[in-house]
């Protein structure tokens, strides 16, 4: 199994809609995606380490079988789902690919 992590740097100035984000970009995700998609979660940033702001706005993880399947199920939707990264944030995305350990 492999997973898909897609974070959103908190730096200054930066927004993010969660609302959005998880009422319309994760399921347009989960349906483009299909059947090669095993699961996915979404967290929102509360808080970083002693009391400073979360590092991150949000986060996403993505499981599928293998690097193959997910290339093969987002890459023909990925101009679609990336173009609608605009409506909910201006801050970068920081994509891993990681193997899975449990």
């Amino acid at each position: 199994m492999i997973r898909v992590t897609v974070l959103y740097p908190n730096d200054d100035g930066t927004t993010f809609d969660h609302q959005y984000y998880l009422d319309k970009h994760m399921p347009l995700v989960a349906e483009r995606c299909g059947d090669a998609l095993h699961s996915w979660t979404a967290d929102k940033g509360v808080a970083g380490g002693e009391g400073a702001p979360p590092p991150y706005h949000a986060l996403c993880c993505l499981t599928f079988d293998s690097v193959e399947a997910f290339e093969s199920s987002f890459g023909p939707h990925a101009d679609e789902i990336l173009g609608d990264i605009p409506n909910y944030t201006d801050a970068p995305t920081v994509v891993q690919i990681s193997e899975a350990r449990r």
